[in-house]
């Protein structure tokens, strides 16, 4: 499982909660008039105890009953106002916080779908997920409550203060004793929460993942009888995590016995003196019960800084995760062409860029445009039976005019087609001085010609072919497609000409026709036409035909079946330059004639590199390059590399090879 990547090193609290303005600044208006109006309603709640102070020292000591009913009067009127106020903050703040949190979140998923594959081969999908929830949640949560009620309880307590200080400066005083202990308790319990908050969160993440992990991966376990060491590794993490959150309860309790016993203690000091000074005529007992009236109405102010302290600090760890995504640079390349304020656009070319290659999450990519430069192709192909015909039909374009097949070797410099230039790739987080997985590769694929890619397991076939939709960038040389390198051109053009079907078939939740038509096409015509090449006609016998629902990862179909549905996607938008990886290893023999037999129509009129490991999809191919050692070390046809070359014979003929150090992910 990847491990997440190490926490950058720590911001003070209010730094990492600022990078939070520019989601909140459209509702700033909103927000800024939900604080002002819980102000007011925390200093209409400091009115009642000189409410309270008239009436103990005018109607009350006067004995006059109309003076008590209309002191009880504004008790009440008061008591409503805040009531009111308070609701009226909270239905300010509760539609666009949520908006806030849906911005954000649709900006967290964008930019996972623009991050290059290197990013999430480190990250775990738990902990993305937890990011684009949990943590989320969390941070609607401060911006709802805490970063509101740290200003009022701030103000209210401030006001409150000033109003027992103007009322008698001795018992105010009193009152004012416990207050360095506690911000000292605060800043010590804001450095050691802090800590346990991000454990917390993290472990969060780790959990999601081994949940994930096992409810995808069920059939393993299953079947290999390990549901038990599953669920002891599942309790093991949740033990850890029940054990971090049992250190945040301790650490919350702590700060809050400091915060509620030393200010009680004041209280009742101030209690005690009162009363003394009363009953020696030094103080009123209006005042007396104004002062203790106000202390107790802070006392909800003050008990309150633990747990908000808590949810701010909550808050600052949920908002490092986040950006340590959001600051995870996208990949590198002429920008995508995008409309101002077009989310939903930038959502799509941002799916696009996720590694899918039109076979991807995206949604439908443009329409291929016409190839340049087309070579005729031969109308005799060695993988073409005797007699059989190119369908119009089927592959949706004209035939071309024969001519009889040539080879040639690879050129440095090409201006049709697609061409590798002495291509190097090594993986970003591979060790210092480690062999790169390519070195100087130069291939060249004519337009209009099928290449097949062989090599031994290892060799770097996947990752050669990963370059060519810049899955992954190239170390050194480039790549061109039709002269032009396909690091100058958008990946949203580069992806609309390229189509990829991988080895491992990856199917979402929605149902065939829409997992199909992800590769493009125009509509039920291209759909049908997609899924006759890919001999994937059972679509049409399921229950609801191509509506339907295939379920997570597609498991309800068979291996066969998912990878039948993945290539009628690679081929549904008549790609110009189409890449399959392994594509018929999960079929039985008869299903792959079959494909095979209307692959060759698709073929006829498409570029293609085609990755192989039998020799009845080398047959596929005009010609054939074996990679060996991240090289190519030959190039020709079936039979040409059959008879000359040992180390192709030996792939080709199924014996058992020797052991080889696996390279590739």
């Amino acid at each position: 499982m990847p491990t997440t990547p190490s926490p950058p090193e720590p911001r003070s609290t209010v730094r990492t909660l600022l990078r939070l303005w520019p989601y909140v600044r459209p509702v700033r208006a909103r927000l800024f008039t939900a604080a002002f109006i819980a102000i007011l309603a925390s200093c209409i709640g400091l009115v009642i105890p000189l409410v309270l102070k008239w009436m103990v020292d005018g109607p009350v000591a006067d004995r006059d009953p109309a003076g008590v009913w209309l002191g009880a009067l504004y008790l009440l009127l008061l008591g409503l106002a805040e009531a009111l106020l308070f609701g009226l903050r909270r239905w300010l703040v509760a539609r666009p916080l949520t908006h806030v949190e849906a911005e954000m979140r649709a900006g967290l998923y964008r930019h996972l779908q623009r991050l290059p594959i290197a990013f999430h081969d480190r990250w775990p999908s738990g902990q993305l997920l937890s990011r684009a929830t949990t943590d989320l949640m969390l941070l609607r949560m401060f911006l709802a409550f805490p970063l509101t009620f740290l200003l009022v309880n701030g103000v209210t307590i401030l006001v409150g203060v000033i109003i027992m200080l103007v009322q008698d400066w001795t018992l105010g005083l009193v009152i004012l004793v416990p207050a360095v202990p506690v911000m000292v308790t605060c800043v010590v319990f804001e450095k050691r929460y802090s800590g346990a908050a991000r454990l917390a969160q993290d472990q969060v993440g780790d959990l999601t993942t081994v949940v994930e992990e096992g409810v995808l991966g069920i059939r393993i376990i299953k079947g290999f009888g390990r549901h038990r060491s599953q669920a002891r590794a599942f309790r093991e993490l949740s033990g850890k995590l029940r054990g971090t959150e049992l250190h945040k309860a301790r650490l919350l309790a702590t700060i809050l016995g400091v915060i509620v016993t030393l200010p009680e203690l004041a209280i009742g000091a101030a209690l005690v003196l009162g009363a003394v000074r009363v009953a020696d005529g030094d103080l009123s007992a209006g005042t007396l019960v104004a002062f203790l009236s106000t202390a107790l109405a802070l006392r909800w102010p003050v008990d309150s800084i633990g747990f908000l302290l808590a949810m701010s600090q909550e808050a600052a760890t949920a908002t490092e995760r986040y950006f340590e995504v959001m600051d995870a640079e996208p990949e590198s390349g002429p920008a995508e062409p995008q409309s101002a304020g077009a989310a939903g656009s930038a959502a799509a070319a941002g799916s696009r860029a996720a590694g899918a290659a039109r076979v991807g999450d995206g949604g439908p990519p443009a329409r291929a445009k016409p190839r340049v430069g087309e070579a005729p192709r031969s109308a005799e192909r060695r993988d073409l039976h005797p007699g059989e015909s190119r369908d119009p039909a089927l592959t949706g374009r004209r035939p071309r005019p024969p001519v009889p097949p040539k080879r040639h070797d690879c050129p440095r410099e090409s201006n049709t087609g697609l061409a590798f230039h002495a291509v190097t790739f090594r993986y970003p987080d591979a060790p210092d001085g480690s062999p790169p997985v390519l070195h100087r590769v130069d291939l060249h694929i004519r337009p209009g010609e099928s290449l097949a890619l062989v090599g031994a397991t290892g060799s770097g076939k996947t990752t050669l072919t990963a370059l060519v939709p810049r899955l992954h960038e190239v170390t050194e040389g480039r790549i061109t497609l039709d002269g032009t390198d396909i690091t100058e051109m958008s990946r949203e053009e580069l992806r609309s000409r390229v189509a990829v079907a991988f080895e491992e078939p990856t199917l979402f939740s929605a149902s065939v026709g829409e997992n199909v038509l992800m590769g493009g096409g125009d509509g039920e015509a291209d759909l049908k036409r997609a899924l006759a090449v890919a001999q994937a006609d059972f679509a049409h016998a399921l229950p609801q035909g191509t509506d339907t629902q295939v379920g997570e990862q597609g498991l309800s179909l068979s291996g066969g079946q998912r990878q039948r549905l993945a290539l009628a996607r690679a081929v549904v938008g008549r790609p110009d330059f189409l890449v399959l990886d392994d594509p018929l290893s999960a079929l039985d023999v008869h299903t792959e004639a079959a494909v095979e037999a209307a692959l060759r129509r698709v073929l006829a009129d498409t570029t293609a590199l085609i990755v192989a490991h039998r020799p009845s999809t080398v047959l596929l191919a005009d010609r054939v390059a074996l990679l060996s050692g991240g090289r190519i070390t030959a190039v020709g046809t079936h039979h040409e590399l059959l008879r000359d070359n040992p180390e192709y014979a030996h792939l080709m003929s199924g014996a058992p090879a020797g052991t080889q150090e696996d390279d590739e992910r």
